[in-house]
């Protein structure tokens, strides 16, 4: 992927259009199709009947007697993304259906050679990733109306009902939330090349408030996803056969390899808006956090994570800052790292509340547990410790929380 370059300074900088990134939704996928060519029927009626087919255990059964069809009908990238959303929720809901102690090794050849096809053509791994649940995974409820959280419903969904429907949609609020921010590491690489404070100033205000309206969009989270139902039904059919103990070796993607392979589930890691921030705002982790994070831009869209493979080649905001102190630089360098601090902590918070906090009473109190949480009980073993990317996830965290803090740049003097 190609830079953009400023001709004036012989300079490069970014140019969104380039890397795929939208203008007035960042790397949501403007306007997704939901519909796909009647030829793919089968997929369509398999993939918006989801939750009743696994409640009724007949997913498998469908999905076993379903026609190999290919994918020479599939035009235009819309069109693929769809394509992968259906096929990715059709192998999550088929691989965990009777849930972990019945879940299936191998992917049956009529879904797994078209599912590793369109995988193939989009750069995508063949699993359920962030870019197809959150950032191509919506619609409008009225066409004429605003993207506004009561304006929108997912395409697909699985087990879990409001609380799936709710987890997705509070996401992809947060990732709209950014596209301001997004665009201003654009403004601020081209400012930095330039020497233009004003601007690079500018930007980084744009990027703090980005970040802000993230953490706050976030917190709708708890008006929308039932902890318990979380916790017990959807970790489920978001997890991986990578660092997971249910799949040593992996899962058999039939009539395409021989072995099978591990692919992880999904992550905010592979939100390619948070680690677009990281790069921009010079944030380095530690060498575990660091390893995990860069493999998951494997599990991003390619020109998204070039996005931000350019973005960390590029100008360094923040050497600049350091190297050409002007007055309200720093503090407004140090407002983004506050402001990041502060959405990785809330995230630590969502996770304690999520998954910490039930995890431990699973583990104490599976003999007394209240009607209402029944689902605890069906909450997968090897996921008490560990998120949906296989990740230890607490330490992921607090590791990524911490690093941030410790970018907080210095007046002279102080140390």
């Amino acid at each position: 992927m190609d830079k953009g370059e400023d001709e004036a300074s012989g300079k490069m900088f970014l140019n969104l259009d380039e890397f795929h990134v939208s203008e007035e939704s960042g790397f949501v996928l403007p306007e997704p199709l939901y519909e796909l060519p009647k030829f793919y029927k089968p997929w369509m009626d398999i993939a918006n009947n989801l939750p009743q087919l696994i409640e009724h255990h007949q997913l498998r059964h469908e999905v076993n007697k379903m026609q190999l069809l290919g994918t020479h009908l599939l035009t235009g990238h819309k069109q693929l993304r769809l394509a992968h959303l259906a096929l990715s929720f059709i192998t999550m809901g088929y691989v965990w259906q009777e849930g972990e102690h019945n879940s299936t090794k191998v992917l049956p050849k009529n879904l797994a050679v078209p599912y590793c096809k369109v995988s193939e053509v989009l750069g995508l791994p063949p699993i359920l990733v962030h870019a197809d649940c959150v950032l191509a995974n919506w619609k409008r409820k009225d066409p004429n109306r605003g993207m506004e959280l009561r304006n929108l419903d997912t395409i697909f969904a699985l087990p879990g009902g409001g609380s799936l429907k709710g987890f997705f949609l509070v996401t992809l609020q947060a990732e709209l939330a950014a596209v301001q921010g997004i665009k201003a590491i654009a403004t601020a690489t081209e400012a930095v090349w330039k020497h233009e404070d004003d601007t690079i100033k500018s930007a980084l205000q744009d990027v703090a408030e980005s970040i802000r309206k993230m953490n706050h969009a976030l917190r709708k989270m708890d008006e929308h996803v039932d902890p318990a139902v979380f916790y017990g039904i959807i970790r489920l059919f978001l997890s991986g056969w990578k660092d997971n103990p249910v799949f040593p070796e992996g899962l058999l993607y039939e009539g395409v390899w021989e072995n099978p392979r591990q692919f992880s589930g999904g992550s905010a890691a592979q939100s390619s808006t948070l680690q677009s921030f990281d790069e921009f705002l010079g944030i380095h982790h530690n060498e575990e956090s660091a390893a995990f994070l860069h493999r998951m831009r494997d599990y991003m869209p390619p020109a998204h994570k070039a996005f931000i493979q350019v973005i960390a080649s590029g100008p360094s905001v923040r050497e600049y800052i350091i190297l050409h102190p002007c007055p309200g630089l720093r503090e407004t360098y140090n407002d983004c790292i506050e402001a990041l601090v502060g959405l990785r902590n809330y995230h630590i918070t969502v996770v304690t509340r999520y998954i910490t906090i039930l995890a431990s009473r699973t583990k104490a109190e599976k003999a007394k547990l209240s009607s209402k949480s029944d689902v605890i009980q069906k909450a997968p073993l090897s996921l008490e410790e560990r998120g949906t990317g296989g990740t230890t996830i607490m330490s992921l965290l607090k590791s990524t929380r911490d690093m941030t803090k410790e970018m907080v740049i210095k007046e002279a003097g102080q140390h």
